[in-house]
Order: structure tokens, then C-alpha cells, then sequence
């Protein structure tokens, strides 16, 4: 199959043979291509007429009369020429030759140097760049030959061509991966499209027992605050959905950027080398609210208890008693929050301990942390937390992760005005031992005022 060659690529050729034409008297002048890039040192290449001067040389007579016409005007001696069958190439279209139809060519070539004179009057240059063989540029006169200055022009067109050739065909390469990568795109987003919708039936299904659940349970009954939990991550995962869905509606009209008046004032923002959009984070465009953390926690170690009894893990909590409240988007919050526990509930090993205390303090703000006695974090992965999807050594390990958990809460207290302090070895000896080093998380969040 012919390179692909860009109806710009065409007009070039044409201006090049003008110059040629006009500017230096040639009166035949052609332009091929190889039917594909092939290393200028391997000497071999079928090659195919793609602009012609004059147009009448090929148009006007049949293939053999062509072919035969084209070389007696040539002369080219020794230097064979390619058969210049079918139509000239247009811009856009494929070769007239295509691998199953073409037979073998007479169009393989000596290891070609930088410039042929041939009889005085005839000159091929093949167009070569960065060591790829991309077609030849012929041109003769009739009437004399050519002087040193005119074959130094013919040799600026030929590198021109070539440098030209090389581009069209990178351009031609990107737009097929674009190609290719919007349809992968088109792929996803329908596999997408259908799983979030095959979702829907057993999340739905998954409340209802819950709420079922809460209906036959006493007020005193132990399991009434499992069955609770069920419900209240149900949710979470129904909004969740929602916002996947208003992601998936997204126009590029929506995505475009917006067009001020010309009379607006503005400021600015200047983005974060790692900031990333916000859409899908938990409490976007909720506003900041006085909160207590007892109410906010309570529910989640409800749920952590269970998955550490599971786990065979001990989970301590020290809450102090009538707490500030701080300010804080509750949403936001609890994902941080959820986050950061659920981390150390899956890197702990059976028989570790975890332990949740609130009520530190340090000037205008409060703090939650949350300790556990798994394998630490080494010093080189300290610095990179946060990052998304880094993970560092735990990448190596069977815990399935995404590495963005810690991202999200990062992100997302920042927003708060907060800050997130993270240390391992532990810092709290109350679990801790020489055997264990573990990691401690401290949120800070600033106080209501």
C-alpha cells in the first residue's frame, strides 16, 4: 500500500515542480513515492508516480506507451526506473497498486547516493530524511544541462520534499492513533455505560435488604447497626452513581472552555501541577459547615469494627467528650475519613491493632488520628504520598489499590483549609512496639470560630 499523502503534501510537490519548471527551464519533472518508508542503505523500493510535469506524460497515453515515453525522455541509462502503472495518486486516495495485485517491479535500485547527473541533462535525487527512503524527484531539460548552481537549488527542493514527506507521514500516523484512540474511547465509555447500568439492580437490591433488615431488628438488637450501615453505604454508592452519570452526559459544549465578555474582569487561577478536575469528589459544591467530629466518625466506626472483627483485628477508638466543632464540609470529611481507616484496616496484618483518637489540639485547629501497626511506609515513599496512583512498595505486594485514596483525602482537606501530617515509624507507643512499626495519620481541621 502507497504512503499515505495529504492533498498539502500534493500542492507542495506541484509548487516545488513549478519552481523547477519556471524558475530553472526543466521540461519533465516527477515526484514518486515509495509504496512504504524503507532504510535509504538497503538500495530497494517500488516506487510510484504521485506528481507529474507535464501532467500529458502519463494522462494522455496508455501504461506501456507511459512507462516507455517517461524513460526515453529520462534517458536514465543504467538507473532503473519504477513502472508507473495506473492512474496518478489523488489527494487522499490509495495507490492503484495494491500488494496482492502488483507483480514484481523492475523498480528495485543500486544503493542510491546523494545526487545523480545523468547524461548532462537528467538529474535523480532520492528524497531522504534521518535515514528513511521516502521516493526520488526527477528533472530534466532538454535544451542543456545544468550548472552547479542549479543543482544545488534541485538538491534544497529534493531535501524540501523530503523533510515535507517525512512530516505529512507523522501527521498521517498521529491522526490514525487519534483514530484509534477514539474508538478504544467509544469502546470504554459503552462497557462503562453498561456495567454502571448492571450496577443499579443489586445496589437497589442491597438497600432494600438493609432496609428490611432494620424493620425486623429490635431498637436494642446489636446487629440493628450493621444492617443501618448497609443502608448508609447503599446511599453513598447511589450518589455516587449520580455523579457518574452526570460525567457520562458531559458535552464537549460542556467541557469547552468559557468565552468572557470583553468588558469582564477576572482573576486568574493558577492550577497545581498535579490538580486534577473535581468532579466525582464527595461534597462538590457543598459549602463549608460547622461540624462535630463524634457524628461524623461514629458511623464510620461502626463499620470499621466489623470489617476488623473480621479481619482478626483490634480496633480501638479514644473519642474525648464535648469536643469544638470544627469547620469542615461533612461529605468531604467522611470521605477522608473512610479513606484513611479503611487504608489501615488493609494493610494490618491479623492480630494488629488500630487505634482512632480525637481530640488533640494544636493553635486554631483539631485533631483525628488514626495509628495502626502494619508494615510502615518506607522513607522513599513518604515524599510521593498523595501522588495519584502512586502506591511505592506496596505496588509489589497482592493488596489490591489504585493509589488514590490518599490522593482524594489530600485534595480534598486542603480544601477545608486543612492539613494531613503523616509518620512512620508510629508515633503513638500506646500500640506500637520495636516489633511493629506502623504509620500514624493526624488530620488537622481548622476549629469553628
Amino acid at each position: 500500500m502507497l504512503m499515505s499523502a495529504s492533498s498539502d503534501f500534493l500542492a507542495l510537490c506541484r509548487e516545488q515542480i513549478t519552481l523547477l519548471t519556471q524558475g530553472l527551464g526543466a521540461s519533465l519533472s516527477v515526484v514518486y513515492l515509495t509504496q512504504e518508508l524503507v532504510e535509504a542503505s538497503s538500495g530497494e523500493a517500488k516506487l510510484i508516480p504521485v506528481v507529474v510535469y507535464p501532467e500529458t506524460a502519463l494522462l494522455m497515453q496508455g501504461e506501456e506507451t507511459a512507462e516507455a515515453t517517461l524513460r526515453k525522455q529520462l534517458k536514465v541509462g543504467n538507473i532503473l526506473l519504477p513502472n508507473p502503472q495506473g492512474r496518478l495518486l489523488t489527494a487522499g486516495g490509495e495507490s492503484p497498486i495494491s500488494s496482492q495485485e502488483s507483480s514484481p517491479s523492475d523498480a528495485t535500485q543500486p544503493n542510491l547516493k546523494e545526487e545523480y547527473l545523468l547524461g548532462g541533462n537528467q538529474i535523480v535525487l532520492p528524497l531522504i530524511y534521518e535515514g528513511l527512503m521516502m521516493g526520488l524527484l526527477v528533472t530534466a531539460r532538454e535544451d542543456r544541462g545544468w550548472h552547479e548552481h542549479e543543482q544545488s537549488e534541485i538538491q534544497r527542493i529534493a531535501k524540501t520534499l523530503a523533510i515535507a514527506c517525512i512530516l505529512d507521514q507523522r501527521r498521517a500516523w498521529l491522526q490514525q492513533q487519534l483514530h484509534e484512540q477514539q474508538i478504544l474511547q467509544e469502546k470504554q465509555r459503552d462497557l462503562l455505560d453498561n456495567l454502571l447500568h448492571q450496577f443499579r439492580n443489586p445496589l437497589t437490591a442491597l438497600r432494600t435488604f438493609g432496609k428490611l433488615l432494620m424493620k425486623r431488628l429490635r431498637a436494642a438488637d446489636a446487629n440493628r447497626d450493621v444492617a443501618n450501615s448497609i443502608v448508609r453505604e447503599s446511599d453513598r454508592l447511589e450518589e455516587l452513581l449520580q455523579q457518574f452519570d452526570k460525567v457520562i452526559d458531559l458535552t464537549e459544549a460542556d467541557l469547552a472552555p468559557q468565552i468572557l465578555p470583553e468588558q469582564e474582569v477576572f482573576v486568574e487561577a493558577t492550577l497545581e501541577k498535579d490538580a486534577k478536575p473535581a468532579l466525582l469528589l464527595p461534597g462538590t459544591g457543598e459549602k463549608e459547615a460547622d461540624c462535630s467530629l463524634v457524628d461524623i466518625l461514629e458511623p464510620l466506626l461502626i463499620s470499621a469494627k466489623a470489617i476488623a472483627q473480621e479481619r482478626k483485628l483490634k480496633l480501638i477508638a479514644e473519642i474525648k467528650q464535648n469536643l469544638p466543632l470544627v469547620r469542615a464540609n461533612a461529605k468531604a470529611l467522611r470521605e477522608v475519613l473512610s479513606n484513611i481507616i479503611d487504608n489501615a484496616l488493609k494493610y494490618t496484618p491479623a492480630g494488629g491493632k488500630i487505634l482512632i483518637q480525637v481530640g488533640q489540639e494544636k493553635l486554631n485547629y483539631q485533631g483525628i488520628v488514626i495509628s495502626d501497626t502494619g508494615p510502615g511506609i518506607p522513607p522513599q515513599d513518604l515524599e510521593h504520598l498523595g501522588e495519584r496512583h502512586y502506591r511505592g512498595i506496596q505496588a509489589q505486594t497482592e493488596i489490591p489499590g489504585t493509589g488514590l485514596g490518599l490522593a482524594i483525602a489530600k485534595q480534598l482537606i486542603k480544601q477545608m483549609q486543612g492539613e494531613i501530617e503523616i509518620f512512620s515509624p508510629a508515633i503513638n507507643s500506646a500500640i506500637t512496639s520495636s516489633n511493629t512499626l506502623g504509620t500514624t495519620f493526624i488530620i488537622w481541621l481548622p476549629k469553628s470560630q
